[in-house]
């Protein structure tokens, strides 16, 4: 097996995290979304793909966007490649990867060891597992061990139970009996998304996803709901050492301005 050249480079980016961290203490990270879809940045209304509203046909002058404003990090989901289980939206990404001096993470219809060392070598910082966490946890465990510092583990879950396969395929699944699979295997994130948040602008599950973060030692990242900066505040405040936040509608429409979501997220 190829080592990835990047290596060195992207383990600098969680060396520089950590130090934030130290640094501010209780400091978080804003991870703006961008979901692929048909080449396009959209946001779906709770999962849907119906129900995508396009917000850029070029993702990666969305991306730019988002980074001139002062974001250090880039969140990206393939939308056909979660349906599809294999990337589809390879180029969008790609030219993100070529062009945007961030570190990034990636999830959607990533399912064997080659792809993940695929977009390992493409300059990806962290690739995000969800179905395979589910049908092949032996895939993880192996993946972590071969890439440490950089998989981590998608939970999208519905009333507590995880959905797969692009949210379309309902387990009974506990999120957080899924999360304690992965301590102690080199996981170096669990993003957790409460789907019936997700695009609805409803704020986000604080509740669900501080639970999470207190049975287990694996950073959490909150994804879906976030409608505002008081949203932000409520994961922020919520007592659980959350690693970050990842919205998306919210900073398309406006309602979450980025620098005042930076700094609220990364003071002390």
């Amino acid at each position: 097996m190829r080592k990835h050249s990047n290596s060195l480079h992207l383990t600098v980016f969680d060396f520089i995290d950590r130090i934030k961290t130290w640094k501010w203490g209780k400091a978080m990270i804003l991870y703006p979304a961008i979901d692929l879809k048909d080449g396009a940045c959209v946001r779906l209304y709770k999962g849907e793909m119906d129900q995508a509203t396009v917000f850029n046909l070029d993702p990666t002058k969305q991306a730019q966007s988002f980074i001139d404003q002062g974001c250090n990090w880039l969140h990206l989901v393939d939308l056909n490649g979660a349906f599809a289980g294999k990337p589809v939206n390879a180029k969008p990404v790609e030219d993100i990867l070529r062009t945007c001096n961030v570190p990034t993470q990636l999830g959607g219809g990533i399912r064997d060891i080659a792809t993940i060392e695929h977009w390992l070598e493409h300059g990806l910082q962290r690739i995000i597992l969800g179905t395979v966490a589910v049908e092949n946890p032996p895939l993880v465990r192996a993946a972590a061990k071969l890439f440490p510092n950089h998989i981590a583990v998608g939970i999208d879950a519905r009333n507590g139970k995880v959905a797969t396969r692009g949210w379309a395929k309902e387990t009974e699944v506990n999120a957080t009996d899924l999360a304690r699979q992965f301590e102690d295997v080199g996981v170096t994130a669990i993003i957790y998304t409460d789907i019936n948040r997700d695009g609805a602008m409803t704020g986000p599950n604080v509740e669900a996803t501080a639970a999470l973060a207190h049975a287990v030692s694996i950073p959490v990242i909150a994804s879906g709901g976030v409608s505002s900066i008081n949203d932000l505040k409520a994961l922020k405040d919520c007592g659980a050492p959350l690693n970050g936040a990842i919205s998306g509608r919210a900073l398309y429409d406006g309602e979450v301005g980025i620098a005042d979501a930076i700094a609220l997220l990364k003071a002390p």
